[in-house]
């Protein structure tokens, strides 16, 4: 029986992704629900092509744009979706972008049986919701992000407390061991990754590191462990994508190819996936290189020093401020370098200490005042 899958952000980099992956496994799959919030013109595309029952988008000007095509296809446009009733999607991967992925994501869990989540800044604002929904809805997870899935895969079954530290990878950017005035990088040249196709956003986060400092704080979240038992190594090859040290002296790594896809059918075939594209991508001639993340030169690790920044209410300013300054940079507003500085100078400011002082998340309102408060921090 296909088993029925439910796209939220189906025109973004894991959204397209994986539908390239149901393409070549139609017999498998039957995609019900395809979400998108500006590029029209793909979703429909992908509409045409995989016939969905519902298009899910918050966007009104989405979805007058698509509105015609969906009623002479015979297909429900939702803005809200509560509107699904007496559904259950085998598998949904929530693939919406930055804070505005946080409700859908949390919407969707009581129609699924499995969500795989590739929303880090989901995962970091509102883990305690996420996983109080989870539990509730009896909904499986599975992390879809190379390193959260190495690391999903590599503990599976293990005792915690047999973990000594857990290591995550990073390319280490575009900017890795180069020679360049930092201060006068462009956006056009920070989101030229050297290893992988993602959205600008987490390639810019990728070129100063803030990406890694955001997957620690998801990876404490998610396999509820402390901070301190994550270190970051810069592995330019990105092959392997996170190493588990073990008391025991054992070590153990995961490799595979930088493609999202691997991570992902692997994910959507719980059991067993042949892949059908690549063949064996493993080769002993690759040289594999590591290298300590030095603090001096990628300050952006200094945050996870912060110690007193560190709890729910301090990282969703973090990625919040983050995801603002990221914004300004795109904009050229801001200088690259501005976008940690002026992030640890805002962490450091009174202002900051009295909110996480006297605020408190106890409803998942309370994450989107938070965001709001951040953006009146951002000149």
């Amino acid at each position: 029986m296909k088993k029925k899958i439910c796209i939220l952000g189906s025109t973004g980099s894991i959204g397209k992704s994986t539908l390239e992956i149901i393409s070549k496994n139609r017999n498998d799959f039957d995609v019900i629900l395809l979400s998108g919030n500006s590029n029209f013109r793909l979703l429909i595309s992908q509409a045409k092509k995989f016939k969905p029952k519902y298009i899910y988008s918050s966007n009104f000007y989405l979805t007058k744009k698509i509105k015609y095509f969906c009623i002479k296809n015979k297909i429900i446009i939702i803005n809200d979706l509560n509107l699904l009733k007496k559904i259950k999607f085998d598998i949904t991967i929530a693939a919406i972008s930055g804070i505005a992925g946080l409700l859908p994501t949390l919407n969707i869990i009581k129609f699924s049986k499995k969500i795989l989540i590739a929303n880090k800044e989901s995962i970091i604002c509102g883990w305690k919701f996420i996983y109080k929904e989870l539990k509730k809805n009896n909904c499986s997870f599975v992390p879809i992000d190379s390193e959260h899935f190495s690391i999903f895969n590599l503990i599976e079954n293990k005792n915690m407390n047999s973990i000594k530290n857990i290591y995550l990878t990073a390319s280490g950017g575009p900017f890795f061991g180069k020679n360049i005035n930092l201060k006068k990088v462009t956006p056009l040249q920070a989101i030229k990754h050297p290893n992988w196709k993602m959205g600008k956003k987490i390639s810019i986060d990728s070129a100063n590191l803030m990406n890694k400092i955001l997957e620690v704080i998801e990876a404490s979240l998610i396999f509820n462990l402390p901070i301190s038992k994550f270190k970051i190594i810069i592995h330019p090859q990105s092959l392997i994508h996170a190493v588990v040290e073990f008391k025991n002296g054992l070590s153990s790594m995961l490799y595979h190819y930088n493609d999202m896809k691997i991570p992902i059918a692997n994910s959507l075939y719980s059991n067993f996936y042949i892949n059908k594209t690549s063949g064996n991508n493993f080769s002993f001639k690759k040289n594999l290189s590591f290298h300590d993340a030095d603090i001096k030169k990628i300050p952006s690790i200094k945050i996870l020093k912060l110690t007193k920044i560190l709890n729910d209410k301090g990282f969703i300013l973090i990625n919040s401020l983050n995801e603002i300054l990221v914004e300004k940079f795109m904009e050229n507003k801001i200088l690259f370098t501005d976008i940690v500085h002026k992030l640890l100078s805002i962490l450091d400011s009174k202002v900051v200490k009295n909110h996480l002082k006297n605020h408190q998340i106890r409803h998942i309102k309370d994450v989107f005042k938070t965001y709001n408060f951040s953006r009146s921090l951002v000149n």
